[in-house]
């Protein structure tokens, strides 16, 4: 199935089906008037969205065009948002630019902080910020949806789980983590909010390309209508998503609508720190990457981080190169006091 929300007033919208191309939608209110009501009663709806859900596919139930830009992101706020590392060949670039060794330990226990949950951005909407000098960054990532997951589950539990996917932009302020981080307290106003995908979508629709609870397709960022980076979603991921579910576990009990994200999406290509589009390579999934390769290489980035005006655009095609999800697309814009 691929779900979306669309704004109608309220905080949290209201569910809408997608249809498998993206092209038709139709109001689920009278099976689920929220997609957070949908993962609630997972058990008791899911068959009956499934069932609308070919209906719509097939042209035999009341539908209208699908418009990405009525969405909200398809949680419009979360009990629960936590972001992992799991490439992490993006965490040995961050610390080889300021010269710091990476614990052995990065690479058998993932790394994961808690997000704000109560304010996504929809995935058509402007990111407004105060000011384009924190270094503000986009990161391309995929996240998966939880029903409620047992507290020290093991990975198989973990897995059967993961009710649905989306596309993430999870948007940092660089300029402002290193301070944050000197406190040693994590990430607080250096992360602000999120947004995701149009549409999220059961793992069934993503055919064999959804092997080893890792999504096996190119991540596509572009940025200022130039394209920015393809990594393979599928390689380099240190801890696939079961594993990231079962480590948000491992103290607590999650609850349905928990969302984990997996971290910006990164590859090697081979080589120690991967290669740029117009070098040949697959590129990145954020700028910090980028500026992270010049520091290693010249002494000091060179990239700039995001102005106000500049636009980012995520993707993620199927073999056919059909869009999966819809298109995260959104613009820096300033905050009008």
């Amino acid at each position: 199935m691929k779900l979306a929300t669309y704004k109608n007033g309220t905080r949290d919208g209201v569910l809408m089906l997608v249809s498998r191309d993206l092209q038709h939608t139709c109001e689920v209110a009278d099976i689920a008037p929220t997609l957070q009501f949908a993962l609630d009663n997972w058990a008791e709806v899911a068959g009956k969205l499934q069932t609308r859900y070919e209906q719509l596919n097939d042209r035999v139930t009341d539908s209208q065009p699908f418009n990405p830009a009525r969405c909200e992101s398809p949680l419009p706020r979360a009990y629960q948002w936590a972001d992992a590392s799991a490439y992490v060949n993006h965490v040995e670039l961050v610390r080889r630019a300021r010269n710091a060794e990476m614990p052995d330990s990065f690479w058998t226990d993932p790394l994961m902080y808690q997000g704000g949950s109560d304010d996504f951005i929809g995935p058509r909407d402007d990111v407004v910020l105060p000011s384009d000098e924190w270094g503000v960054d986009f990161e391309a990532e995929v996240a998966v949806i939880t029903d409620d997951v047992p507290m020290f589950c093991n990975t198989s539990t973990a897995a059967s789980r993961i009710r649905l996917l989306m596309l993430v932009n999870d948007v940092s302020l660089r300029g402002l983590i290193p301070g944050e981080l000197a406190k040693g307290f994590g990430f607080f106003q250096s992360k602000p909010a999120s947004s995701f995908s149009p549409v999220a979508v059961t793992p069934d629709e993503l055919g064999d390309a959804w092997q080893d609870n890792k999504v096996h397709l190119p991540l596509r960022s572009t940025y200022n209508g130039q394209l920015f980076g393809q990594p393979q979603a599928g390689e380099d991921m240190t801890f696939d998503f079961a594993r990231l579910v079962a480590h948000a576990a491992k103290s607590r009990n999650l609850g349905a609508g928990t969302i984990i994200g997996s971290g910006t999406v990164s590859n090697k290509q081979g080589t120690a720190h991967g290669t740029a589009i117009d070098e040949g390579g697959v590129g990145y999934s954020c700028i910090a990457e980028v500026r992270m390769i010049e520091t290693i290489r010249d002494g000091k980035p060179a990239t700039p981080f995001m102005q106000f005006g500049d636009r980012i655009h995520i993707d993620m095609l199927d073999a056919a190169g059909n869009s999966i999800f819809g298109a995260i697309d959104q613009q820096l814009k300033p905050l009008k006091g």
